[in-house]
C-alpha cells in the first residue's frame, strides 16, 4: 500500500531523527523505518476492523428496533444489512483479520463505547435512512459503506481513537483512507485483498531501505558535491530537510537506474512544499537542478531504459 513518495517520507524522517539524536545510528534507523512501515500497514487494519464494528452495531439496533411499543414506519423495515451485507460479512469473517487483531489487541481500542457512539451519531444522516429504504444490492451496499466512511474520517471521535492507537495516524491518514476504499470497492470479489496491501519488497527494501543506508553511508561525499553550487548560501544554516532532501535526490539520481531523473526531482521537491519552509520549493528545485546538471557532466547517472535520463 506504500508507494514510493510514501516510502521516501518515512526515509527523510529517519534521516532527521538521526540529526537529531545522535544515539541513533543506521542500524536503529533501519530498524525504526522498518517499524514505520509496518505501523502503517497495521493502522490500515486496525481502520477496516473499527469500521466493520461500527456496522455491526446495527444488528443491536435491528433487536431495539423490534422491541419498541409503537415502532415508527422506518423501524418496521429496518434490517441490519450494514452489517449483514457481503462486503461486511468478508471482513467480519476474515481469518486474517481476526488473527491481526488478536495479535495487536484491536479490541482494547475498538471500544463498545466507541462503535456504539459512532454509529448513533450516522444513524441520524438521511443517507442511512434512505440505504435502509433501498434495494439490497452491491451498488447500493457500497455507496452507504462509502459515505459512512466518509463520515468516519470526519468524526473527531474516531480520528482520536485511530490517533491513540498509531501516533502515524497524521502522517498517514491520507493513505490509509485510499487503501480502505480500495478494499470496499474490490470486496467481496477480491477474497486475498488484505495480503495484497501488505508492504511490497521492491518499494519498501529495495527502494527504501538501500536509500535510507546510502544517505547515511554517503553523507560526507554528498555534502561534497553539494556546496560547490550553494553559492552565497552557508550549507549549515539551510533548513534541515531542505538539506536532507537534496542529498536524497542525489542518491536517487545516481543509485536508481530505473527511476526517470524528472520524477525523482519531481518528487522531492513536491515534499518539500508539504514537510519544509515556504521557500523550500524554489530553494530544493533550484539546487537540485544545478547538481543535476554537474552529475550528467560528470557521467555520473546511468539510467537504464529510454527516457529516464531526460
Amino acid at each position: 500500500m506504500l508507494s514510493r513518495r510514501g516510502v521516501r517520507i518515512k526515509v527523510m524522517k529517519m534521516l532527521y531523527a538521526m540529526g537529531r539524536d545522535e544515539s541513533l545510528n543506521l542500524k536503529s534507523a533501519v530498524a525504526a523505518y522498518n517499524s514505520s512501515v509496518q505501523a502503517t500497514y497495521d493502522l490500515y487494519m486496525l481502520t477496516m476492523y473499527a469500521f466493520t464494528k461500527i456496522c455491526r452495531v446495527s444488528t443491536e439496533d435491528e433487536e431495539n428496533r423490534k422491541k419498541k411499543y409503537i415502532p415508527s414506519d422506518i423501524d418496521k423495515i429496518f434490517t441490519a444489512k450494514l452489517y449483514e451485507n457481503p462486503i461486511i460479512t468478508y471482513v467480519d469473517k476474515s481469518a486474517y483479520m481476526s488473527k491481526k487483531a488478536e495479535k495487536l489487541y484491536f479490541q482494547n481500542a475498538v471500544t463498545a463505547d466507541f462503535v456504539r457512539k459512532v454509529y448513533a451519531d450516522f444513524s441520524k444522516e438521511d443517507a442511512y435512512t434512505e440505504y435502509i429504504k433501498s434495494e439490497d444490492t452491491l451498488e447500493n451496499h457500497l455507496n452507504l459503506l462509502l459515505e459512512l466512511f466518509r463520515f468516519c474520517r470526519k468524526n473527531e471521535y474516531f480520528n482520536d481513537v485511530l490517533e491513540e492507537s498509531y501516533i502515524n495516524w497524521i502522517d498517514d491518514k491520507s493513505l490509509v483512507i485510499g487503501t480502505v476504499k480500495k478494499t470496499l470497492k474490490a470486496l467481496p470479489t477480491d477474497l486475498n485483498i488484505f495480503e495484497e496491501h501488505l508492504p511490497d519488497p521492491e518499494i519498501v527494501d529495495d527502494f527504501g531501505k538501500t536509500l535510507l543506508e546510502l544517505t547515511c553511508e554517503e553523507d560526507d561525499e554528498l555534502l561534497d558535491y553539494i556546496k560547490p553550487v550553494l553559492e552565497n548560501w552557508d550549507h549549515e544554516r539551510l533548513a534541515i530537510i531542505d538539506m536532507i532532501l537534496i542529498k536524497m535526490a542525489l542518491i536517487e539520481f545516481m543509485n536508481f537506474k530505473t527511476i526517470p531523473v524528472k520524477v525523482s526531482l519531481n518528487e522531492y521537491v513536491e515534499i518539500s512544499k508539504i514537510y519544509s519552509t515556504p521557500k523550500s520549493k524554489e530553494f530544493v528545485n533550484g539546487i537540485l537542478d544545478k547538481l543535476l546538471k554537474k552529475l550528467q557532466a560528470d557521467n555520473k547517472i546511468l539510467k537504464e531504459g529510454r527516457g529516464l535520463v531526460d
